[in-house]
């Protein structure tokens, strides 16, 4: 069957008027159903709506393919419109859609009409096909161009022969009809440039094609599932698999075949885990607790090692080259320090609980989870506070999902715009505030005045307690706790404290990157990166350097830290160390009261400590 029977000049409207994506769906809809091809117009448009609320089918590169089969459809049918201004569809890549094609097909759509669907998906993937249908200016052209393009008889390779060894993949999503094929097609472009061996089983509405053969999964060396729906799990049991929605094959097939040649993935270990359930992409949602965290922590990284590098310059124009007041002061040092701390740092934590957020409730939960963040950052709960603020607007927001999943269709158009940041935002704001903010604020005012009580009299004792909680939130409540007893100390001539203190902030950072230095087995690619950059902050006390760290293995990596930074605190008092300078790292050891050799020894051997339990705790990256 060739596509144009399907996609008529009925079915055809090259004019799309709305500028909302509840209001384009509407216009096609109407298309449809004025060329006699539905049933139930409302019927057909909640089919079109519920697929919408799975994850939009606006795939980016200007196009959207809203899709249902369902029996409200008479005749299967496609409906085609365009609009030159674009419209915000909430696509994948955030870019205005010009080109909707709206897929209709019946409940017992037979194989001749789902492999012509299959075939408009896969052809839209060709970016000069879309240059043509962007230009047509009349339905004569937008069949013609279909027409020259719809290679009935020809099929894609389902599988792509290269030297090395062989990657699989699986796509599947709900109705099998549009994006199943075109991820797969994505994949199989992308493995043909990069010269990888690539094969692919498509879960469509006609039933798995090419489906992978024990031989295949034996001598794979890991697998991309790209799936919104059930996908056999177990039969990958023991291999590397990557679990990701449909759509990000479509959007960064180039990505996950890298991730998948590295074999940077976890093993599966069959059972309950992914998406052996036919809701997979909700279980997902809920056991996927690491997936949401690293989604967090890989956004925030460039916060981190950007801002604290341009920290770290702008301490060799002078400690306090920063400072209006100082006689040092630099304006490139400070705009330095303005960029890299005044704003990128600031942007850390709502990053990271926006990226959490929006990991587990898709787009709706970014706002909510960078407003928590926010809240966390201001309210000095630190990272920590950041981690629950993304995980509370996520499951926030999930909740408001459910509970207007049943409203009537007419409302679907607003629950993005309105309702979602509305509440999501609200709920998330007055929990962070009234149940984060202010125990935390009372805990660390309680620490202070700890500390205050400890005063001087066991030196060692004291130096161990502040390195250890220079460590322990990185930035959080209990480091500023620490610090603030630092300088308060040297306001009243005590220099041995604030030693402590810096050098238990110096060594998370120092120790990861030695770690990851000493022992790269035990770090995926983007940890050894920022190893690198960690050297640099931990050496100018920018203890939020071993931030990305933490949050991805909190369990191993914050104990070994404790240890290390507890043990250089206790060693400079010790040693004798007294510190006049509030911060600095590296750059103030000339100034220190006693021997700066000393001081050093301090904080390499916390260091080496740290990095040598974070070597042995850590697991193997497979």
């Amino acid at each position: 069957m060739r596509i144009t029977e399907l996609l008529t000049k009925d079915t055809i409207q090259l004019h799309i008027s709305s500028h909302l994506k509840n209001g384009v769906i509407d216009e096609l809809v109407s298309v449809l159903d004025q060329s006699g091809k539905l049933q139930d117009r409302d019927e057909f448009k909640k089919a079109i709506l519920n697929r919408e609320a799975q994850s939009t089918t606006g795939i980016g590169e200007g196009i959207a393919i809203p899709h249902a089969k369902t029996s409200a459809v008479k005749a299967p049918a496609i409906a085609f419109g365009k609009s030159e201004e674009g419209v915000d569809y909430e696509s994948l890549d955030g870019a205005p859609a010009h080109l909707f094609f709206m897929i209709a097909a019946t409940e017992g759509a037979n194989q001749t009409h789902l492999e012509a669907l299959s075939r408009l998906s896969s052809m839209l993937m060709d970016m000069d096909v879309r240059k043509a249908l962007l230009n047509a200016g009349t339905k004569e052209e937008i069949l013609e161009i279909i027409n020259a393009h719809d290679g009935e008889e020809e099929e894609t390779p389902a599988e792509t022969s290269a030297p090395g060894g062989k990657i699989l993949a699986v796509t599947a999503c709900p109705t099998g009809i549009a994006h199943t094929y075109m991820a797969a097609d994505a994949l199989k472009a992308k493995a043909k440039t990069m010269d990888v061996n690539l094969k692919v089983e498509t879960n469509g509405s006609g039933g798995a094609k090419n489906v992978l053969t024990q031989e295949d999964i034996e001598s794979a060396v890991a697998i991309i599932v790209a799936a919104d729906t059930k996908v056999e799990m177990n039969r990958f049991k023991g291999k590397h698999v990557i679990e990701v929605p449909v759509a990000e094959a479509i959007r960064r097939p180039e990505e996950l075949l890298n991730q998948a040649m590295k074999k940077d993935a976890p093993v599966y270990k069959g059972g309950e885990q992914g998406k052996d359930s036919d809701n997979g992409s909700e279980k997902k949602q809920k056991s996927g607790f690491y997936k949401h965290l690293m989604n967090g922590v890989s956004n925030m990284l460039p916060f981190v090692v950007g801002g604290g590098i341009l920290i770290a310059i702008s301490f060799l124009f002078g400690i306090q080259s920063a400072s209006p007041d100082s006689p040092e002061y630099n304006e490139f040092a400070a705009i330095l320090n303005t960029i890299g701390g005044g704003n990128a740092f600031y942007l850390m934590v709502p990053v990271l609980a926006g990226f959490i957020a929006m990991s587990i409730a898709d787009r709706p939960g970014f706002a909510p989870g960078m407003v928590g963040g926010l809240i966390a950052a201001t309210g000095q709960s630190g990272f920590l506070g950041g981690i629950i603020a993304g995980f509370l607007a996520g499951y926030v927001v999930l909740g408001i999902k459910r509970l207007t999943k049943n409203f009537p269709p007419a409302l679907e158009g607003i629950k993005p715009v309105l309702i979602y940041p509305l509440l999501g935002i609200f709920i998330t704001g007055v929990i962070m505030l009234q149940f984060l903010v202010e125990p935390l604020s009372a805990l660390n005012t309680g620490i202070q005045n700890w500390l205050d009580g400890l005063g001087t009299g066991n030196l060692i004792l004291l130096g161990l307690i502040l390195g250890g909680m220079m460590a322990i939130d990185m930035g959080g409540p209990i480091n500023k706790a620490a610090f603030t007893f630092g300088i308060a100390m040297i306001e009243g001539g005590n220099l041995a404290p604030h030693a402590a203190i810096m050098a238990g902030g110096m060594v998370p950072p120092l120790g990861l990157a030695m770690a990851t230095t000493l022992f790269k087995k035990k770090f995926n690619d983007n940890e050894r990166k920022a190893g690198i950059a960690a050297y640099f902050m931990g050496a100018s006390f920018i203890t939020e350097g071993a931030i990305p760290f933490a949050a991805a293995d909190p369990f191993r990596v914050i104990p070994s830290i404790v240890t290390g930074s507890a043990i250089a605190g206790a060693l400079t008092m010790f040693f004798g160390i007294g510190l006049p300078a509030p911060h600095g790292g590296l750059f103030v050891f000339p100034v220190v009261e006693g021997n700066p050799f000393l001081y050093l020894l301090a904080v390499l051997i916390g260091s080496v400590i740290t990095a040598l339990m974070v070597g042995f705790l850590k697991k193997p990256v497979k």
